[in-house]
């Protein structure tokens, strides 16, 4: 059985495996032109690049190599062919998923790592940035595509494809279905699951002139918001004005839009020129509330997203074996 799956698997395989050294060379050889620099500017293509990567491997595993391994034998009726002879449904089901979680996961494992080292003098630079001028690892858009947390992406990844497989028995609207499902998680998992992971720290500083980054409006003038310095590399949850008894308020009070520049089309005037306003906030009691996930959690959080990936991975592969049992 084993011998048999890997004849269905290994030409998908050996293609996302050779795009992978490929990847891997051009990656080896600019990656040491990066150390010690400051300025990647240059790079700015080849970054984003790779963080897309990252995210396109594991949809590419559930859509090509997840949903194909069974729907291909359901639709062609092997697949009771081989039930009929001594491998059990059972058998049939936990080798291809086997073989198929392990390879997922060995690949999204080896692009994550070499785009994790290539990556590295820009994520340490990012990390002492405390005015947004650079995105650190920790942000919704980078965290996903380092460390290990794309090894438990693509491991779910495959197991909804071979789950939708079962369900639809239909390649190609299986492939469908599970490509908007994965995106669909991919998307959900930053906004309404990982800042909940862990407790935010909240922390309330004062408005001064040397800490404000900038003024946002709306298409009126009307001042809405304050952004000031964020602690370095940290995710921030929160970043609001609150008045002397902890409400937050947005647009900001008269004595701030009075004096303050106005901010054209929700533009950002410089911090320094509102200095008098920022002075008046805080003799009236106004400051910063902020709410964050720390630089220090991201080893951490990684972990703990990656086990819920592989939970969730256990909880979907169990109920395709529970499915398998309704097949003819």
């Amino acid at each position: 059985m084993t011998w048999l799956t890997w004849r269905q698997f290994r030409t998908s395989a050996l293609s996302v495996f050779s795009g992978l050294a490929v990847i891997g060379v051009v990656l080896g050889i600019t990656g040491p032109q990066l150390a010690g620099r400051t300025d990647f500017s240059d790079q700015d293509f080849l970054y984003n690049g790779t963080i897309l990567l990252v995210y396109v491997l594991p949809a590419i595993i559930g859509v090509f190599w997840g949903v194909p391994l069974v729907t291909r034998e359901l639709e062609n009726g092997t697949h009771s062919l081989v039930w009929n002879q001594t491998i059990t449904r059972k058998r049939w089901l936990g080798t291809k998923l086997g073989a198929g979680v392990l390879t997922a996961m060995i690949a999204a494992g080896l692009l994550s790592l070499a785009v994790t080292w290539w990556a590295g003098p820009i994520d340490a630079l990012a990390a002492q940035s405390t005015d947004r001028s650079m995105v650190s690892r920790m942000s919704p858009v980078v965290f996903a595509a380092r460390g290990i947390v794309p090894i438990g992406y693509a491991a779910f990844a495959f197991v909804l494809g071979v789950a939708v497989g079962i369900v639809l028995r239909r390649t190609v609207t299986a492939m469908a279905v599970t490509l908007v499902l994965f995106v669909g998680v991919q998307l959900a998992v930053p906004l309404l699951v990982r800042p909940y992971l862990l407790p935010a720290v909240n922390e309330t500083v004062a408005i001064t002139a040397s800490n404000v980054l900038g003024i946002s409006g709306d298409n009126q003038g009307v001042i809405q918001n304050i952004v000031v310095q964020e602690p370095a590399g940290a995710w921030m949850l929160t970043d609001e004005t609150v008045d002397p008894s902890g409400k937050a308020v947005s647009p900001l009070p008269d004595v701030v839009q009075n004096c303050a520049p106005k901010p054209g089309q929700g533009g950002l005037p410089e911090p320094g020129s509102a200095a008098t306003c920022i002075a008046k906030l805080n003799d009236l009691g106004y400051h910063q509330q902020l709410a964050y996930q720390p630089a220090s959690r991201f080893w951490a959080l990684q972990w703990i997203e990656l086990g819920l990936f592989l939970v969730l991975s256990a909880f979907v592969g169990w109920f395709s074996f529970r499915r398998l049992r309704h097949l003819a």
